[in-house]
């Protein structure tokens, strides 16, 4: 606890001094310059449903295609994510505004859509699809201007401003299907400060859009491309009939505003989305309650120890003719080594890797060095950071199974390296087959699924053998009380020393302590938002780590209290009993927040949160294992055995 304590104040220092991460870039990412009229690329990067869960690249639906199509190189992270950025044809100058401008198609023949597109992107409106664009790599975003207040007089002091990423691809009104076939760029630059006699740059520092859906009737193109769109609110919109043909222009329009932002708080706009103040209030407040009962805690634990430490090691000749009870009667069976020692120390091996992983992950990510906008950084550093942490979970789980009295370790080892990453790889692989099916962007190809064995096996399995050796080969952790030849009979135990009561007892405090963040980290994953909150997240994984291991010190010290020696296992479980309260916020999440209903986005919904309610377990299991191991340690070498 003290520790604890002692790390707070760090950590709130690092949590201000790091809070606004999105104006922080790594050295080496500089901005790019633009002189008048110089080209700004505008690229596609997905398309997006939180009701689907399946993303599709650009050209899945019939857009206007330029000469030739182009893919950016993608890191891990992208694939993994379903990005595809691509080329498109909207032609953009720096600075240089377009009225209207047709998109392909000529003025006496507009772009015709067959009965199969149609009734794709028909499909792809009703299921609430939106389009992601890039330029300069800052994503677009679409204005949402919010009243707070009804009243005519106060619109215009309590008008809230927030922004959606990307934009609708179309909408459904009265049954029928419109689509979004204009679309009115607005891009911020900022000008640089130069030296007289030079010429201004620009950068773009914002990107929005104005999607419209107007009517081919209504639109009156020329032969230059050019075209006029109607004035006012007396145009209609561009349906889409699903059973037949249709005829329609793409289009868009181009306007710079000049803008004070600069180009490092670029990315602020996107990551004040909502409103940030509940976020602050609800983990202050999980801070404070979660340091109060951890305190409260130790304290019952620490007073009742001592109490427990100095009637044991009193010499009265009173004491020595009374029979022991409570945890010191089970000092010849508490290290008794468990059931499939090989399994608990590789599971365990595997936590420490994770472990290691995401406190490096958020600590990086709190620095600013994983900000969104390095696309795909965050995924694919994970990935890495994993393959390389098995060093680490190989030598704690080598050096515990030696402890658990184990032999085989060239069989511990391999088991280490491949039950967590094994079950997770046959899940997404499952998985993976269900979204090709789709024929979704988001189906990791074939040759990034090798490239991710060939690391498994390339990277993570040899340095998992060698941390195994060396832990295997170190002396075993050094037991205060010897082990007696014939176990003891474990007493009748109570109804709440059930294994399932202890879970949701156990589980409690730590989901506590991160629920709000949580919410937070759901929404990032499945409604497409960024989530950049990493010094909330640091300081939450610290307290999740305190109140994790408190909790399992206090459930193993009742249960020795209860002379069941057998906690080493169940210990493991009831540590990672806040997996099952996430997994019930997982369906309560998608009961309540997302829109799915086919088969194929449950099953991935599903599928995702079985995997993150298993990482989370060994984790949470993990972290409460050691804790209760060094505290049985602790206790056991505290007192007096004859």
């Amino acid at each position: 606890m003290a520790a604890a304590m002692d790390w707070l104040p760090w950590s709130l220092l690092l949590l201000f001094l790091t809070w606004d991460t999105s104006a922080f870039y790594v050295p080496g990412v500089a901005p790019i310059n633009f002189h008048q009229n110089d080209p700004v690329e505008i690229k596609a990067v997905k398309l997006t449903s939180s009701r689907t869960q399946l993303p599709y690249e650009y050209y899945s639906l019939p857009f206007c295609q330029p000469s030739t199509i182009t893919y950016k190189a993608e890191n891990l992270g992208e694939v993994l994510r379903g990005d595809r950025i691509v080329n498109t044809p909207f032609q953009v100058l720096m600075n240089s505004e377009k009225k209207c401008e047709v998109l392909c198609g000529k003025s006496n023949k507009p772009m015709t859509l067959s009965v199969k597109e149609s009734r794709l992107v028909a499909e792809r409106i009703s299921e609430d699809y939106y389009v992601h664009l890039i330029a300069d790599n800052l994503p677009v975003a679409t204005r949402l201007e919010l009243y707070s207040n009804r009243d005519g007089d106060d619109k215009k002091k309590e008008k809230d401003v927030q922004f959606e990423h990307g934009y609708r691809l179309g909408f459904t009104d009265v049954n029928k299907i419109y689509l979004h076939n204009h679309l009115s760029f607005i891009l911020y630059y900022h000008r640089e400060d130069l030296e007289e006699d030079q010429e201004h740059t620009y950068r773009v520092v914002r990107f929005e859009v104005i999607p419209q859906s107007i009517r081919l009737e209504d639109l009156k193109a020329d032969e230059k491309s050019s075209c006029t769109l109607p004035e006012g609110t007396n145009s209609s919109p561009q349906e889409i009939d699903p059973t037949k043909e249709n005829q329609l222009y793409f289009t868009y329009s181009v306007h710079w505003e000049e803008s004070d932002i600069k180009w490092a708080s670029r990315w602020d706009t996107y990551l004040t989305m909502s409103d940030v103040q509940i976020h602050w209030f609800s983990i202050i407040n999980s801070v404070v309650v979660v340091f109060f009962l951890s305190g409260i805690l130790s304290m019952i634990i620490i007073r009742t120890l001592r109490k427990d430490i100095a009637n044991y090691n009193k010499e009265d000749d009173i004491e020595d003719t009374m029979e022991e009870s409570g945890w010191k009667l089970v000092h010849g069976d508490v290290f008794r080594p468990p059931q499939y020692p090989m399994i608990l120390s590789s599971l365990l091996g595997s936590g420490i890797q994770l472990f290691c992983m995401i406190l490096i992950v958020i600590f990086v990510a709190m620095l600013g060095m994983l900000s969104p906008s390095s696309r795909g950084a965050l995924m694919t550093t994970a990935c890495f950071l994993f393959m390389f942490m098995g060093v680490f979970g190989g030598f704690s789980a080598g050096r515990l199974y030696r402890t658990l009295k184990g032999h085989r370790w060239k069989k511990g080892a391999f088991c280490t390296a491949t039950l967590y990453p094994g079950v997770v790889f046959g899940i997404c692989f499952i998985l993976n087959c269900f979204i090709w099916g789709k024929h979704s962007s988001g189906a990791v190809p074939f040759p990034t699924m090798v490239a991710l064995l060939c690391m498994w096996f390339g990277i993570s399995l040899p340095l998992v053998y060698l941390g195994y050796y060396f832990g295997f080969r170190k002396q075993p952790y050094d037991n205060p009380v010897r082990t007696n030849q014939i176990p003891r009979q474990i007493p009748e135990q109570r109804w709440y020393m059930n294994r399932f009561v202890g879970i949701l007892m156990a589980g409690i405090l730590p989901f506590g302590a991160m629920f709000i963040e949580l919410f937070f980290i759901f929404s990032a994953i499945w409604e497409n938002q960024f989530y950049y909150l990493f010094g909330f997240l640091f300081l939450v994984f610290i307290i999740l780590v305190v109140s994790c291991s408190q909790i399992s010190i206090v459930m193993v010290y009742f249960q020795l209290c209860a002379e069941d020696y057998r906690w080493w296992w169940r210990n493991f479980l009831v540590s990672g009993g806040s997996a099952f309260y996430v997994l019930v916020y997982a369906i309560f999440y998608f009961v309540n927040k997302l829109d799915i209903v086919e088969f194929i986005p449950s099953l991935l919904y599903f599928g995702y949160t079985a995997l993150m309610v298993l990482s989370f377990w060994l984790l949470t299991g993990t972290i409460g294992f050691y804790a209760a191991y060094m505290f049985v340690r602790k206790i056991y070498a505290a007192v007096k055995i004859d």
